[in-house]
């Protein structure tokens, strides 16, 4: 199996749980909201099998949410509240009024514990063994439910009681359960005792008993109490041998740690002794029952985690005082931090506010002939309300922002399940997680960033054999990583493999019949892996190899307006650099004029800006010109040709230069003259005109004409290349 590892800056010890404990409250308390709704709606004379399915999907998420962080109370009842639904939903027992008013009522009871978990576990915790001794016993289709009070005192035994209280006894001794689960097998089975453990988490064994019910003729299996801490004793009636059951244990558990017994039936007295053992000798004999059973769970990944039981069993309260102290635990509530709204909503109130910039954008230009010592109080209005609007703007945009964390969080089990399926071992490696980037491009960029995960695992990783020949550690390592550059967010996906083959790129592109040659500089043939249908592996898998994937990559990131960067060492490994602007909605611009026309460069671009006279550009081969700037030779883009802006005034010129910035490599265009800084609205040309090349949108300026947005990217990429 392929062997997966996260960075040790996220793993282990120094893993801080903690983080997500706000989400795991606010989705416990929906599923709980929801349980509930679907519990009043449930009609018991015909309830169908998709109500008692979400029913069921309420209580599994929120046990495995408390299991996850350790919060052992809430794993225990909810496990309890599981198996009555899940013998609901198998149909094996008749749903009844009792049932649904102690799963409300269980709901509550986790509403409540989770509610002090919530607050740091202030408060004295509410005792549920009355709420488990009566899951239990309508889960084994009984509809008296025992009372569990306070013990009795003492008193004078009489000879006949021990006759009728030995009874009594016997649910000491067995585990609280929901009775064997399978088929009864036929004569001549064996008994068996099977100890399975320890385990880091013992209801991984749980999944044995699914075996059992769900492989017709293999027998029958009964929870009975372990001795060993972490560990799960079973008592099994099966035809099959212990190498079957071992070959189907493994599915589950390790063979290691499967002991098979025969079962030896224990003499009237050592069931005494061993009840005695078992029971602490003042609880209710319902609540003693239930304790075993809950000692062997010991729930959450990291010790000391909160919820854990001190010591389970010795410290539960009577059923008569968990009842009087119940009401008090009820009136707990979880506090909700955050709400979920509609994307629908948000966009909405994101383009609102786009009109509010626009608006404060037209009146801070008609404002600007106002004579400051007239209309002083409008003028400090007009300022407050660009203050007030830049940070409206601000929050609103912050709304949409997640953390990178989101995407990344996808692709542990996805390099899980794709290394084990090509044999390879792979250590993951994720940096800047906290790294925010637009709601709207984190969907989107998912795709393209599983593609290129895909293709550096199964073309880049070599083989364990392979790299340790080439006296590389067996393990591959894939790093993704995220930080801001500029007004941009930079996505890396790296690897340690084999690199890239350039002769086999343009081979294959001369196969193809692809103009190249030679000479090409290695940045341009890497670029021919994105061309449609292009692949370099010898053999189509159902991993890779058909050539579609890395066209799709190419072309969703360039929609997007960003750009894709390889940089390939062979032997070393490879890195694909993913470029994307932080948002598409808002920016900030410096707005530029030629001619009569004005043009908007992203601010995040921008790095400088000087006049030139016309003898400091110097004209190389093919009409390229070049400015020189401390030392450095850049090449001029004259916005005027480029555009082809038309002259009114024939003797204006072109004197100022904006050095701008993309992927690393500086450009200056020469405009007329500079009109100042502002928030623009980007609005998409695309969708409501054409692609226009080297234009990424457009805006609407305060005198309400219209203003293209440049493709500083696209600028440089032309004037480099």
């Amino acid at each position: 199996m392929a062997d997966l590892h996260q960075d040790s800056a996220n793993s282990g010890a120094d893993f801080d749980l903690s983080q997500f404990y706000q989400i795991f409250f606010e989705e416990a308390s929906e599923n709980l909201d929801q349980m509930e709704q679907m519990l009043l709606s449930l009609d018991l004379s015909a309830a169908n099998d998709e109500e008692l399915n979400g029913i069921f999907r309420c209580a599994h998420s929120i046990k495995g949410g408390a299991a996850t962080f350790g919060f052992s109370d809430v794993t225990e009842l909810t496990h309890r509240m599981e198996g009555l639904l899940d013998r609901l939903r198998r149909h094996e027992i008749t749903p009844i009024p009792e049932m649904v008013d102690v799963l409300l009522e269980s709901a509550d009871a986790s509403r409540s514990l989770l509610a002090r978990h919530q607050a740091g576990g202030e408060g004295e915790p509410l005792s549920t063994a009355d709420l488990v001794v009566r899951i239990e016993t309508l889960a084994q289709g009984l509809t008296a439910v025992p009372a569990v009070e306070a013990a009795p005192p003492p008193v004078a035994p009489r000879p006949a009681e021990p006759v009728a209280q030995a009874p009594a006894a016997a649910p000491v001794a067995a585990p609280a359960s929901a009775g064997p689960v399978g088929s009864e097998p036929p004569a001549g089975a064996r008994v068996l005792h099977i100890q399975i453990g320890p385990l880091e988490r013992p209801e991984m064994a749980d999944a044995i008993k699914d075996l059992f019910r769900d492989i017709p003729g293999l027998g029958s299996i009964e929870d009975l109490p372990a001795s060993q801490p972490k560990s799960r004793l079973f008592l099994v009636k099966t035809v099959s041998t212990d190498e079957d059951l071992l070959d189907l244990f493994a599915f589950h558990v390790a063979k290691e740690q499967v002991q098979i017994q025969a079962a030896v039936p224990l003499a009237p007295a050592q069931v005494e002794v061993a009840v005695a053992e078992a029971a602490p000798p003042h609880e209710p004999e319902a609540v003693q029952a239930v304790a075993p059973a809950f000692a062997e769970e010991v729930y959450g990944f990291f010790d000391g985690a909160p919820g854990a039981p001190e010591v389970p069993g010795s410290k539960a309260p009577v059923a008569a005082a968990a009842r009087s102290a119940a009401p008090k635990a009820a009136q707990a509530h979880m506090e909700s931090t955050s709400i979920r709204v509609d994307v629908k909503k948000v966009d909405q109130l994101i383009n609102l506010v786009g009109e509010l910039v626009i608006t404060q954008a037209m009146l801070a230009q008609n404002s600007r002939d106002l004579d400051p010592s007239v209309c002083q109080q409008l003028l400090a209005g007009l300022a407050d309300l660009d203050r007030n609007t830049r940070d409206l703007q601000e929050s609103v945009m912050s709304i949409r922002m997640i953390p990178m964390s989101t995407v990344f969080s996808r692709f542990p089990r996805m390099l899980r399940d794709l290394a084990g399926k090509l044999g390879k071992k792979i250590d993951l490696i994720t940096l800047g997680e906290a790294t925010e980037l637009d709601k709207g491009l984190v969907e989107k960029i998912t795709d393209p960033l599983t593609h290129l995960v895909r293709n550096s695992l199964d073309h880049g990783i070599e083989m364990p054999q392979d790299r340790l020949a080439a006296g590389k550690s067996e393990h591959g390592t894939l790093t993704l990583a995220a930080s801001h550059q500029g007004g941009s967010i930079v996505i890396e996906v790296r690897d340690d493999g084999r690199g890239m083959n350039r002769e086999k790129i343009l081979s294959k592109a001369r196969e193809r019949g692809m103009d190249v040659s030679d000479s090409m500089p290695d940045s341009e043939v890497w670029q021919l892996i994105f061309a449609p249908g292009f692949s370099t592996a010898d053999v189509v898998t159902d991993v890779s190899g058909r050539g579609v994937g890395m066209d799709v990559v190419k072309r969703n990131i360039t929609s997007l307006g960003g750009s894709v960067e390889i940089e390939s060492t062979a032997g070393v490994g490879m890195r694909v650099s993913v470029r994307l602007p932080l948002t598409l909605a808002i920016m900030d611009g410096m707005s530029v004029g030629v001619g009569e026309e004005v043009y908007i460069l992203p601010l995040s671009s921008v790095v400088e800006s000087f006049q030139v006279n016309p003898d400091d550009v110097n004209t190389v081969a093919n009409g390229t010109q070049l400015v020189k700037v401390r030392d450095e030779y850049m090449p001029v883009i004259a916005l005027e040709r480029m555009f082809n802006v038309p002259r009114t005034d024939e003797s204006q010129s072109s004197n100022i230069m904006v050095v701008i910035e993309s992927d690393g490599s500086r450009v200056a265009l020469l405009v007329d003259e500079l009109l100042g800084q502002h928030q623009v609205v980007v609005k998409n040309l695309e969708s409501n005109y054409r692609k226009v090349p080297n234009v990424s949108g457009a805006t609407i300026l305060g005198d309400g004409s219209v203003a293209l947005i440049l493709d500083t990217g696209a600028m440089v990429r032309r004037a480099r290349h």
